[in-house]
């Protein structure tokens, strides 16, 4: 008995009719399931590129603040060296290199200035007889800054009037409170002061010695103030008036140029301190002109004739 003809159930298309629709290869399918999807791989890179950089640019940023702080805390980590005394040994040499100072003589005349005072004594002339007024011209010192003033004997001896003059111009009359004829010296108040009178500073002489610097200032005839520089010649000197009427003795012998006029003032350091008062120069010539040789009284006998202790 003849078996019946199997058959498929699945419906395949006649040959021929499946040319057109025959199924892609594997690998064609695939590619062509693949193609979409490639742009949005090409967005997700970009998207991560750029964060990247983003990233990036923001790092360099944090690293540029980071050492820029470091930089300006550097300062607090590190501070400045000590100064040693080689710097400042350093510091002081370039200072004296360029700037100038002032000279001793130069302070000296600063320091001793405010106390000097010109000093003019007017009266009538005794030995003429005319009825004529005789004038004398000095100087002096203010040793108390109420008005105490220290010159010479001689320039107010005799006067019938003693004004003084001080270093801001204030005219003011004087008395004579006290004398030391032995060494030719007077004691001056002044009747009316400055404001703001400085009195000179006094040193002892007991430490001087020749070759000393030493200055006078004064009103040599009439002139001034004027200061002349020099040094202390020599201590405990001797000398007699051309007169021959008075030996005086201590004084100190100095180099100074001094003249008619610096009579009564100050004989002073290179510090402004005074050691003597001016009172007397050589005249071998009887010109009554420098010949190099000038004398003070040391300041001791000046103070005690004010009634000041010694040193």
């Amino acid at each position: 008995m003849r078996r019946p003809a199997l058959y498929s159930s699945s419906n395949r298309p006649a040959p021929g009719a499946g040319d057109a629709e025959t199924p892609p290869v594997s690998g064609e399918a695939d590619a062509a399931d693949a193609a979409p999807s490639r742009f949005p791989r090409l967005s997700r890179l970009a998207t991560r590129l750029a964060r990247h950089q983003l990233y990036l640019l923001w790092s360099v940023v944090g690293l540029l603040a980071l050492l820029l702080a470091i930089s300006f805390s550097s300062p607090l980590r590190n501070p400045a060296r000590k100064l040693t005394q080689e710097d400042i040994n350093a510091a002081v040499l370039k200072t004296l290199e360029t700037t100038v100072l002032p000279s001793p003589g130069t302070r000296a005349y600063d320091t001793i200035i405010p106390s000097v005072v010109r000093i003019t004594g007017s009266g009538k002339d005794k030995d003429s007889k005319e009825d004529k007024e005789h004038t004398s011209v000095g100087t002096g010192v203010v040793i108390v800054d109420k008005g105490i003033i220290l010159t010479n004997l001689h320039v107010v001896q005799g006067a019938q009037t003693i004004k003084v003059t001080f270093a801001d111009g204030l005219e003011s009359t004087a008395s004579i409170t006290g004398v030391q004829p032995e060494n030719d010296l007077a004691v001056l108040q002044a009747h009316k002061i400055p404001d703001d009178l400085i009195a000179a500073t006094m040193r002892s002489t007991a430490d001087l010695a020749p070759g000393d610097q030493v200055m006078a200032v004064g009103y040599p005839f009439g002139i001034g103030p004027s200061a002349s520089q020099g040094v202390i010649s020599g201590l405990k000197r001797n000398f007699r008036s051309p007169e021959g009427k008075q030996m005086m003795s201590n004084l100190i012998q100095f180099d100074a140029a001094a003249n008619p006029g610096n009579s009564g003032g100050p004989l002073v350091t290179m510090d402004g301190e005074v050691i003597g008062i001016v009172t007397a120069i050589f005249n071998p010539n009887q010109q009554r002109s420098f010949v190099g040789i000038g004398f003070a009284v040391p300041i001791e006998n000046a103070a005690s004739a004010a009634g000041m202790p010694p040193f």
